[in-house]
């Protein structure tokens, strides 16, 4: 599908960075810009302990609403000066209420964008994941530290194992996937079964994206011990993707962990975009 809108989501305290990526990111595409920032700290935290009796809570809120404010401006300022189709909006809510504050945007947006300072943020990134990737369907792209950001990628690696997930994550990304100099699906240690990847691991997805203009290539990949996760990601690198896709998983156990399943290992690994979805 074609991206005409993107959501990106800062912290008052966040830096600049995940808002500029977005915005570069609907530059390249003609895509309106949606910018969600959610409250500081000091409004998801408890009250604190009284002082000489009077309780400091006031106060504190009322810094951090201010905070908040400024960063509004701030944003406004830096949307004008950098893309002209875009909205800002706060969300003034607790710890509690940040994925569904999300969610209400993430339905109306075709693409969150989450970037270097919501990773790193751990009381503020796995809500917004939540929010805008497991409770919405629709899908996510990772920038993590050190990427380029692009949504016309020239080599995109596509991580398949005929499940729900990846489909989902590959029709998502048609659009991406078409338009790319090469996609090469990787299955690793794929069986071949009737009802799983098919007699010929990879063909009936490497068929179906063909159908669709990608000039596709399948990768039948051995594990040797590893877990499917370091697998793909040396792939990748191998290859010199530009984005990696592929399916979100994760029960709700497993989502407090940012990801579940071979998505967890993003964090901290290859300077590639990935593209998920669930």
């Amino acid at each position: 599908m074609a991206f005409k809108s993107l959501l990106s989501v800062a912290g008052a305290d966040h830096s600049d960075r995940d808002v500029r990526t977005a915005a570069i990111l609907c530059a390249e595409v003609g895509a309106h810009l949606s910018v969600l920032i959610l409250s500081p700290p000091p409004l998801v935290m408890s009250p604190p302990p009284l002082s000489d009796g009077i309780s400091e809570w006031p106060r504190q809120r009322a810094h951090a609403i201010a905070a908040l404010e400024k960063r509004y401006r701030e944003i406004h300022k830096l949307l004008r000066a950098t893309w002209r189709c875009y909205d800002v909006d706060i969300a003034n809510c607790d710890q509690a209420s940040i994925g569904d504050a999300v969610r209400q945007r993430a339905l109306c947006n075709d693409l969150t964008i989450v970037g270097p300072a919501l990773l790193n943020d751990i009381s503020v990134g796995p809500p917004v994941i939540n929010g805008s990737l497991f409770d919405t369907g629709k899908p996510v792209l990772v920038v993590p530290e050190g990427a380029e950001a692009t949504l016309s990628p020239r080599r995109v690696l596509v991580g398949w194992d005929s499940r729900v997930e990846a489909s989902r994550a590959v029709r998502e990304a048609l659009d991406l996937l078409a338009g790319a100099e090469e996609v090469r699906v990787a299955l690793v240690d794929p069986e071949a079964t009737c009802t799983g990847n098919g007699t010929e691991p990879g063909a009936d997805i490497a068929a179906y994206l063909t159908r669709h203009g990608a000039r596709v290539s399948v990768d039948l990949l051995a594990s040797a011990g590893k877990s499917a996760a370091t697998v793909l990601t040396q792939h990748a690198i191998d290859t010199s993707a530009d984005m990696i896709v592929m399916g979100a998983y994760g029960n709700r156990r497993l989502r407090e962990r940012l990801f579940g399943g071979v998505t967890r290992w993003i964090v901290g690994k290859p300077s590639l975009p990935l593209f998920l979805a669930r």
